[in-house]
């Protein structure tokens, strides 16, 4: 597999992935997450024009995952409840892992990609999504806390920092 910057033209498949992986949440118990058209199509835009959305390729150079990189301080992470960071050192943000169902490991390969790019990470996640608070421990994420997000909704956060 490999990681490339999203474009334009990757927006479609993006949208098809976002729809796949929703799916797949809801028919895994997390029914609460990536409701009411999010992630849209506009804010996806938005982050390919900034320059930190990415797509992760499979060997057959096929869109099999998506991901938010970017490094930059996120207001929702100002404010941590029942717990604290690692550090306040500059960190990278992960937002909005998601795979099509069709190549194991993707989470676990953009989760690397990220870190080697940046040793201090933030990430968060809805309190029902299972499967990426278990791979977020697996790849050595310390769970810090509670953040609320924008729309005022709680996510479990984590932080992987050397």
């Amino acid at each position: 597999m490999n990681i490339r910057k999203a474009n334009i033209e990757d927006i479609d498949v993006i949208m098809d992935v976002f729809d796949a992986a929703g799916q797949f949440m809801h028919q895994t118990g997390n029914d609460k997450q990536w409701i009411d058209g999010y992630p849209s199509k506009e804010l996806i835009l938005k982050n390919i024009q900034d320059e930190s959305f990415y797509v992760c390729m499979s060997d057959n150079r096929q869109i099999v995952g998506v991901f938010y990189f970017k490094v930059e301080e996120d207001r929702t992470y100002a404010k941590i409840y029942d717990g604290e960071w690692l550090n306040d050192r500059p960190y990278g943000v992960v937002h909005r892992i998601a795979s099509n169902g069709k190549q194991k490991g993707i989470a676990d390969f953009c989760l690397q990609w990220c870190f080697e790019r940046r040793s201090n990470i933030r990430v968060d996640t809805h309190r029902d999504n299972r499967i990426m608070q278990n791979a977020l421990k697996k790849n050595g994420y310390k769970q810090c806390g509670i953040i609320y997000a924008a729309n005022g909704t709680e996510r479990i956060a984590f932080q992987k920092s050397l």
